[in-house]
């Protein structure tokens, strides 16, 4: 947050994975973004939904200034 309480919103940029180039807005920097694909099913699911959840880890140091977030593959 700002010194007056306001949340400080930016753009960054997610690297690799299946969000490669995708410009997202963050609040505060957060240290992992994760990203959901909703997955097929092949029967009537009754209201149950199933997503395939990829993660984010923010990059300590911004290339250029922007702020960016590589995918990691290891997650979870």
């Amino acid at each position: 947050m700002d010194g007056d309480g306001t949340t400080l919103w930016e753009v960054a940029v997610l690297d690799g994975g299946p969000a490669d180039g995708l410009r997202v807005r963050v609040a505060d920097r957060p240290g992992v973004v994760q990203v959901t694909c909703p997955c097929e099913l092949d029967a009537p699911s009754s209201g149950v939904r199933v997503d395939a959840l990829y993660v984010y880890r923010r990059e300590p140091r911004a290339r250029g200034g922007s702020l960016r977030y590589g995918f990691d593959a290891a997650s979870p």
